[in-house]
């Protein structure tokens, strides 16, 4: 079990992300991270335990942004470590996962035949460059999410954004808790209602 949030609106993402990840920590304590669209690049920070981990490396070096996501993880697919802290990224494509991926051992090796490399021992990364192989045949980001979610087997929630469509953050789900809010000024996901 992991606890995802998403944020676009009109405010700093950080101290949303952050503060719906504390409503979350009970959800995954071994590592916590979070991606913002920071200009026209995204930018990932990740820890590896408790939230106030990241909470620290954010003060250290802020991010500023205003389109973001975030996870905090209970390690199911490879240690607690910061190489496997969400989120995971496949080129401009970065994104969070709760759930487990049943076949991504085979779609893993499918990637590393068409010259995809993996830097974690996740599950998650298969689905991170899975989305990045369709924006590469030219969908557009909700497109490749929803061909990639094709692929998987499993239960999941993601949360993806893409530095193609940076003001843009696509959500879906399968078998997992995904809720989604909306105001005049921003839009939210979230893996429980409390954040």
């Amino acid at each position: 079990m992991c606890g995802i949030v998403g944020y676009v609106g009109t405010q700093e993402a950080v101290p949303i992300l952050v503060g719906g990840l504390a409503k979350l920590e009970y959800r995954g304590y071994d590592s916590s991270g979070v991606a913002v669209m920071q200009g026209e690049k995204i930018v990932i920070r990740r820890s590896v335990g408790k939230l106030v981990n990241l909470q620290q490396s954010l003060k250290e070096k802020e991010l500023k942004g205003t389109v973001g996501i975030g996870h905090t993880r209970w390690a199911t697919h490879g240690k607690p470590s910061e190489q496997n802290a969400h989120p995971h990224r496949s080129k401009g494509c970065v994104l969070v996962h709760n759930g487990i991926i049943e076949n991504y051992q085979p779609l893993k090796h499918e990637l590393e035949k068409a010259g995809y490399e993996f830097h974690s021992e996740t599950d998650t990364e298969v689905v991170a460059h899975l989305i990045d192989k369709y924006l590469n045949k030219g969908q557009g980001l909700m497109e490749a999410v929803r061909s990639a979610t094709k692929e998987v087997r499993g239960s999941y929630a993601l949360a993806v954004i893409s530095e193609r469509e940076p003001g843009t953050l696509i959500a879906a789900r399968s078998g997992c808790p995904l809720v989604v809010g909306r105001t005049k000024q921003a839009s939210y996901v979230a893996s429980d209602v409390m954040a």
